[in-house]
């Protein structure tokens, strides 16, 4: 029995027969799962011979009155099509980067019986002591570090950025070394100096889009490690937030 066959088997066991008739003539469940499926199958990129790295994160857009229609079973449906992907996943050899999430969303733009998939490799990230970034920590910094919606604060003398338990921000990315760049923080009369330097990384890393060993990081600069996208922000300095 195929993945979707399962997957079918199971929601039926799972919900009643009004479950039937809210679909019965809009998006389908089983349409969901099977576009899931090739979302992943299309976005598979080879890490080894026998692995592939695919997207974890993933937002299923539907039309107003679809997304209406299944709003009372979104928990329930999320909840197999994510064990369906994971099933999907385990036959070809794929790997997630990190937990697998499906979130549903309104578009305006489709009509009843539309839909459509977007698609993330979001890996999760934590700081090396294991504990949560507080807002007063990121509040009290100048300069922070975007990853994946979550703001890391940039302290002198700096960070390692690695997937190693010696990283000081730990990527759980397959794409990242186990220390794979450093960023220096230099303190400043104003707003502090920031570079970064690979460490001798496998996979090399991005800055503003091209390959470097070592660059100076401005407001706004990206940085690509693996499949993990990460952006410098200058904040306001703590001299100018104190004097307010």
């Amino acid at each position: 029995m195929g993945v979707l066959s399962r997957f079918e088997n199971r929601l039926e066991q799972l919900v009643s027969g009004a479950f039937a008739r809210a679909f019965r003539s809009a998006v389908q469940p089983v349409e969901l799962a099977a576009a899931l499926q090739r979302e992943v199958d299309n976005s598979a990129q080879i890490l080894s011979r026998n692995r592939r790295l695919v997207p974890n994160n993933f937002h299923v857009e539907l039309s107003a009155t679809d997304h209406a229609r299944l709003a009372p079973y979104g928990s329930t449906l999320a909840t197999e099509l994510t064990e369906m992907l994971r099933e999907h996943a385990e036959e070809q050899s794929y790997v997630f980067t990190g937990p697998v999430s499906i979130a549903f969303d309104t578009a305006d733009d489709l009509s009843t019986g539309r839909f459509r998939v977007r698609s993330a490799a979001l890996a999760k990230v934590t700081p090396a002591s294991g504990a949560s970034v507080t807002d007063t920590a990121v509040r009290r910094a100048s300069v922070v570090l975007e990853v994946n919606g979550m703001r890391h604060p940039l302290e002198p003398p700096g960070l390692v950025i690695g997937r190693g338990s010696e990283a000081d921000l730990r990527v759980n990315d397959p794409g990242v070394s186990r220390r794979h760049a450093e960023i220096r923080v230099f303190p400043g009369e104003g707003a502090p100096s920031v570079s970064i330097v690979d460490l001798g990384s496998t996979n090399g890393m991005l800055v503003n889009g091209a390959r470097v060993q070592q660059a100076t990081l401005e407001d706004g600069a990206t940085v690509k490690v693996g499949n993990t996208t990460m952006t410098v922000r200058y904040l306001r300095s703590r001299e100018g937030s104190s004097d307010v």
